[in-house]
């Protein structure tokens, strides 16, 4: 009776303090938007992206909902998303707060947000250490045109997509642990990986980050299943950073020849004074390593597979794009040659790549078309400011609506279309909209995904492959459905199915 009377005293006080922000934040003139009781009303009938839609037709391209304790503001056009993120990017870079994890994601902007995120854009993801694994982008080729081969003799069509998680999250955690593991381990990390994404994506753990200590007590039950998930990742994860660190000081073992791995660079770094470990020589925890090494793996996996996914489903439902492409990738390295062998030379290499300006223009048009994710990662305002005569206040959560301004009619001609061709005027699209956003499928600004240059080069590297030795055919003469879902990134609601030809005679792996 004590616990429950404490629960309802609680949440009586935190709607009457909700209720009191929200009467004087109005008073400042926040952006329009629906009232708190509409707001949560249409959240439960539409998705976030539908309902974003929706609204702007009423209310403009900037939008609050009434949300939790504090406003949230959502920014649907570009010159807006410009202004906020390149022009007043200091005030919008600190992430929402969230005690759940420590990575760079969940780090306020400041000098140990600063040091992680340096480190790995300019050791882990720096292009020499990138071309650097460019034996391992082959490898992972070849495991992936191996599965698809299997899997097309067996059965009538193939689901792509979970050969390429498999082959993006392969290459990954070799980037990450700086060793090639065999399946049976590779499939123990993505298990405990996809078991956190799944319990932090239902939502089920989100009010302990909105109500931190009182959270532990009231819910207690999600608090242990979330510890859980949180053991089980750390038993498969830290024994591989260990082995690693162990391994870093052993000539023999590593030769002096080694890739840079990423758990490698964190092995150096020491936090600055305002970091949660300064007391312990500013060295991450074992903890640490495993949310950081966890991060990398994430971040890089669902997105990339799924934009490859959306990639190849538009070359399939347009033949004449797939052929197209085809032909360029032929004038640069000519007809693939028969069957498939183990080596390096059998595959298309960066370089090849880079002479290839219609594929830049086809995978920046899957992901201006389909960007993995609707949504960035919510920014939030670390001091009062104004944008466009309404008042943004310190602490409001500022999202943007990154499809939408993929597909406004205003900027993009025929947007919902995939036409590649766009992207070959004006010598050449900035992706990070430094100068000014027209897509945004890498987030822009100081918190822009720093692995944006590799992302690029993945899916460059897999779709000329891919291309070069299939023939991507619809199955059975059924067309391609582009319909979405949103999981952990907006997916195909009907996962592509292929059938593939070899593109030079029937070849074995």
């Amino acid at each position: 009776m004590e616990t429950w009377f404490v629960v309802v005293v609680s949440l009586c006080m935190a709607a009457l303090i909700r209720s009191i922000v929200f009467l004087l934040l109005r008073r400042k003139k926040l952006p329009p938007g629906p009232s708190f009781l509409s707001s949560n009303l249409l959240l439960l009938r539409l998705s976030p992206g539908a309902l974003i839609t929706n609204l702007k037709s009423k209310y403009g391209p900037l939008i609050t909902l009434s949300i939790g304790f504090r406003p949230s503001i959502f920014v649907s056009d570009h010159a807006l998303a410009h202004q906020i993120l390149i022009q007043k990017g200091a005030i919008f870079s600190d992430p929402p707060p969230n005690f759940l994890q420590r990575n760079i994601g969940s780090t306020c902007y400041g000098p140990t947000w600063r040091l992680l995120r340096q480190n790995l854009a300019s050791e882990a993801l720096h292009p020499s250490r990138v071309k650097s694994y460019a034996w391992a982008r082959n490898w992972v080729l070849h495991i992936l045109i191996g599965r698809l081969q299997v899997a097309a003799e067996a059965a009538d069509g193939i689901q792509v997509v979970k050969h390429f998680q498999f082959a993006m999250f392969s290459l990954l955690v070799l980037m990450c642990f700086g060793e090639k593991l065999d399946d049976r381990q590779i499939n123990k990390i993505a298990r405990v990986q996809r078991d956190m994404l799944l319990g932090l994506g239902s939502g089920r753990f989100t009010v302990l980050t909105a109500f931190p200590k009182l959270g532990k007590i009231l819910f207690r039950n999600r608090w242990k299943q979330f510890e859980k998930l949180v053991k089980d990742k750390e038993r498969v994860l830290i024994p591989l950073i260990k082995s690693r660190i162990d391994a870093i000081h052993s000539v023999h073992q590593l030769g002096n020849d080694r890739v840079v791995a990423y758990v490698d660079t964190l092995t150096n770094l020491r936090l600055p004074e305002e970091g949660t470990n300064a007391g312990n020589g500013g060295k991450l925890t074992d903890k640490d390593m495993v949310s950081m090494c966890s991060e990398f793996l994430n971040a890089g996996t669902d997105t990339t597979s799924t934009a490859l996914q959306w990639i190849m489903a538009n070359l399939m439902k347009h033949p004449d794009i797939q052929n197209k492409l085809y032909d360029e990738i032929v004038s640069v390295v000519g007809p693939p040659p028969p069957p498939l062998g183990e080596k390096p030379e059998c595959t298309i290499n960066e370089e090849d790549v880079q002479k290839m300006p219609y594929l830049k223009a086809v995978v920046l048009e899957g992901l201006r078309r389909h960007p993995p994710a609707h949504f960035v990662v919510p920014h939030r305002v670390t001091e009062e400011v104004e944008v466009e005569g309404y008042v943004i206040p310190e602490g409001a959560s500022v999202n943007f609506f990154v499809a939408e301004m993929g597909w406004d009619p205003k900027v993009w001609d025929d947007p919902k279309e995939f036409k590649p061709e766009r992207f070959l005027l004006n010598g050449g699209f900035d992706v990070s909209g430094s100068k000014g956003i027209k897509m945004m499928p890498f987030g822009a600004g100081r918190r822009m995904c720093p692995a944006s240059d590799l992302a690029l080069l993945l899916l460059e590297y897999f779709v000329a492959n891919l291309i070069w030795f299939f023939r991507w055919n619809v199955v059975n003469g059924h067309g391609v459905d582009l319909s979405e879902k949103v999981e952990f990134t907006v997916v195909m609601k009907n996962p592509l199915k292929t059938q593939i030809t070899s593109r030079a005679g029937k070849r074995n792996v």
